[in-house]
């Protein structure tokens, strides 16, 4: 019983630890230690090439486009690329319609070939990333660049804001604030674990082409074992509208864990070569306990249940389980914050699970789709 015991309160104490404890001991952290600022304009603009990668972006890539080239950059230093990867639409003659410096209208291979494609290409001393529905502040490119004038620095990401319709169900705008509070913190400390695809730039030099791997989860602690900082820009700022229903965002982070799982098991991130404590002590905590939380609830309530009858304890943190359960399921019909709050939680963690055993049935998908 001693041992059931042990197995439930680490489970509890892991999924408690990620989602509260790891947020307040960063914040600790960093108050002990004191992180130089990073530079927020560059002496001297670097040449920078931004890269919109797309599949059927018709809707949007003019928008896209005609807001990378009213950036406040000089435009002498700055060349906007479109990779179109195998769009069925116009994307491609679009883009080139709203003044895209370069389009590549490629088969379709996928994103990260498309990203390879428009590297290949570009001329820039920096390559910067963004998504086709991503619309970026009139300052964000020059604050996203200019940390990258410290060498220590090997990668910048920016902070998206997701804009809804008014009555969407999707909680992603509370989860992100939360998440761009702890991008914050690791920004200060050991560097962020993880970055996002609607804003992030790096040095050309450091892309490696022809890894299925490479993006903004793998690009940070590439860079960690290179001994450079990945830091969060988040005066550079970029808006992306949300998938406006809750079963839609399941979707979207199903897809993004089926990804995610071929990064940190076949990827390298488990390998903790070239880490600094600091780095390693973040990507536990954030990543990898994180995406063990689906097996923890599981861990957490069977043991609970077996524990039943030895002490009043067990019965409450079993209530409280059941407690949490029911408002998520709740929270799929009732509009009431908490509620639907809880619900996004449920839908966050099983997108885990689900994404896991994709990766196992099917590997990583190289092509993406639309979200809806």
């Amino acid at each position: 019983m001693l041992a059931l015991e042990i197995v439930f309160w680490c489970s509890l104490g892991l999924l408690v630890y990620t989602h509260a404890g790891y947020p307040v001991v960063l914040a600790l952290l960093a108050r002990m230690r004191r992180t130089p600022a990073l530079p927020e304009t560059p002496a001297e603009p670097p040449t920078v090439s931004l890269v919109v990668a797309a599949y059927d972006e018709a809707g949007v890539i003019e928008q896209k486009v005609r807001n990378a080239l009213s950036l406040d950059y000089p435009r002498d230093r700055m060349e906007v690329i479109v990779a179109s990867d195998g769009s069925d639409d116009r994307t491609a003659e679009l883009a080139r319609a709203a003044g895209a410096d370069l389009v590549l209208d490629l088969p379709r291979l996928g994103k990260a070939a498309a990203q390879d494609a428009a590297v290949e290409r570009a001329r820039g001393e920096i390559v910067a990333f963004s998504d086709a529905n991503s619309l970026w502040e009139p300052g964000a490119l020059r604050l996203l660049v200019a940390p990258l004038a410290d060498p220590s620095v090997g990668y910048v990401c920016g902070q998206v804001r997701f804009t809804a319709d008014e009555g969407a169900a999707n909680q992603e705008g509370a989860y992100w604030r939360y998440e761009m509070a702890v991008r914050s913190l690791e920004s200060r400390l050991g560097g962020i674990t993880a970055g996002n695809g609607a804003i992030y730039a790096l040095r050309r030099f450091h892309y490696k082409p022809g890894d299925p791997y490479t993006g903004d989860l793998s690009l940070p602690f590439r860079m960690a074992r290179r001994g450079l900082r990945s830091v969060y820009a988040a005066s550079a700022l970029a808006e992306e509208p949300m998938v406006p229903s809750l079963e839609g965002e399941f979707r979207r982070k199903r897809r993004m864990m089926s990804r995610a799982f071929g990064t940190v098991l076949r990827g390298g991130m488990l390998n903790p070569r070239g880490y600094s404590p600091l780095f390693a002590f973040e990507l536990v905590s954030h990543r990898l306990i994180r995406y063990a939380s689906p097996l923890l609830h599981l861990i957490a309530l069977g043991t609970n249940i077996a524990l039943l009858g030895h002490g009043w304890l067990y019965t409450v943190t079993l209530a409280l389980q059941a407690a949490f359960f029911l408002a998520a399921a709740l929270g799929a019909f009732v509009p009431l914050r908490p509620l639907r709050l809880a619900y996004y939680y449920l839908l966050v963690t099983g997108s885990i699970a689900v994404g896991f055993v994709d990766w196992v049935r099917r590997g990583a998908p190289l092509v993406w789709e639309k979200e809806r």
